[in-house]
């Protein structure tokens, strides 16, 4: 068959896509688009994360009280959580970024185990706390407790 010269049209049947196989592409990238959002993480992160998070930084509020020989304490509201130490006979909040004040993640709720508002813990110069505490974090269905003990320990369970 003699090359056409330029300008002339194809021949029937060679003239692009055909609905069908533009359908197909579209199905398939509908379908790949599905599994990419499955497959990439809550960017809250998981709540076990939140909650280790929270233990390191209570485990600093401990290192802190006996590093400075001075009482720090933690307290904690559904809502977040900060960190305090003792100043001339008063609680100062502190400012410094691992233990300034910090809101839970979006969806995020603390349940303190009694039927309290808003609970302290404080750690004495030696460490030890002057209550154990538990508290719970839920999100989505999902939990995790922190666990302060009374000689200063702190866990995540769950």
């Amino acid at each position: 068959m003699p090359i056409s010269a330029a300008g002339s049209n194809p021949p029937d049947g060679a003239r692009g896509f055909t609905l069908v196989e533009l359908m197909v592409v579209i199905a398939i990238i509908g379908l790949a688009s599905a599994v990419v959002m499955w497959a990439v993480p809550d960017p809250r992160g998981r709540v076990t994360d939140e909650a280790a998070r929270f233990a390191l930084r209570v485990k600093g509020a401990h290192d802190t009280a006996i590093v400075e020989a001075r009482p720090v304490s933690l307290w904690v509201t559904s809502g977040g959580y900060g960190f305090d130490r003792r100043l001339a006979g008063n609680w100062t909040p502190i400012a410094e970024k691992p233990l300034r004040v910090t809101q839970w993640s979006d969806g995020t709720t603390a349940a303190l185990g009694s039927s309290e508002a808003r609970t302290r813990v404080t750690f004495d110069e030696t460490g030890l706390a002057d209550r154990a505490a538990t508290v719970s974090l839920r999100r989505d269905g999902a939990r995790a407790d922190v666990q302060i003990d009374a000689d200063g320990t702190v866990r995540v369970v769950g």
